[in-house]
């Protein structure tokens, strides 16, 4: 018995030396791909694109070798600081491809699983509306109503995934917020839209008014 027990001791030494090495590995991978991803889209924000791609670039490399650090430890995986760097780079890829009006990578696209997918092309509805905030302050409506359109066209596939947060990483929670910067977006476009129309109202009006004034001899 004693030996036996001695044997099972060391044996489960050495299995969680093996997983605290992989995890210790993959941790600060992730936190980078996460800080990588988040420049990538300040640096989408400025117009900066080759510098936001470059960065999606080596956030998408960690992600990788997570995946090989991680491949035969797959609890420490799925135990979530994965997902949520995955999660950053589905926001950060979305977001920069639908600035550029470029079709949305695909999960299979970017290697990524499902739910953290979804999460992040949802949290991507945020950063569109702060570029939207920025087109209005340029008065280019038309611009912003076309993304709003993009935000309104994911916003539409979230509610048809309809599944237990235990599945999707709580993607409900999510998709709630996204529906109320979606209508807080809507609301702020219709307003810049009136007051740019009233503006143009007030000149065409003033303008004619200039017309009809009698000329000074």
């Amino acid at each position: 018995m004693p030996e036996q027990i001695d044997t099972i001791g060391r044996e489960a030494n050495e299995y969680f030396t093996l997983k605290h090495a992989a995890r210790e590995s993959a941790l600060p991978k992730s936190r980078a791909a996460i800080r990588l991803c988040a420049n990538s889209i300040r640096a989408t924000h400025r117009h900066e694109t080759a510098a936001a791609e470059a960065l999606l670039k080596q956030a998408a490399t960690l992600l990788t070798e997570m995946e090989k650090d991680l491949q035969d430890h797959r609890d420490i995986y799925f135990a979530g600081f994965v997902q949520d760097a995955q999660k950053e780079y589905a926001e950060a890829c979305t977001f920069a491809a639908l600035t550029q009006h470029q079709p949305l990578p695909t999960p299979r696209e970017l290697s990524i699983g499902y739910a953290a997918y979804l999460n992040g092309i949802a949290e991507a509805i945020g950063e569109l509306r702060r570029y939207v905030l920025d087109q209005l302050r340029r008065s280019n409506i038309e611009g912003c109503e076309i993304f709003l359109n993009y935000m309104d066209d994911i916003y539409s596939v979230l509610i048809t995934v309809d599944f237990p947060d235990a599945i999707t990483s709580g993607l409900r929670r999510t998709t709630d917020s996204a529906r109320g910067i979606l209508e807080k977006t809507r609301g702020d476009l219709t307003a810049a839209a009136i007051q740019l129309q009233l503006q143009r109202s007030m000149r065409e009006l003033q303008e004619g008014l200039q017309q009809h004034l009698p000329v000074d001899q």
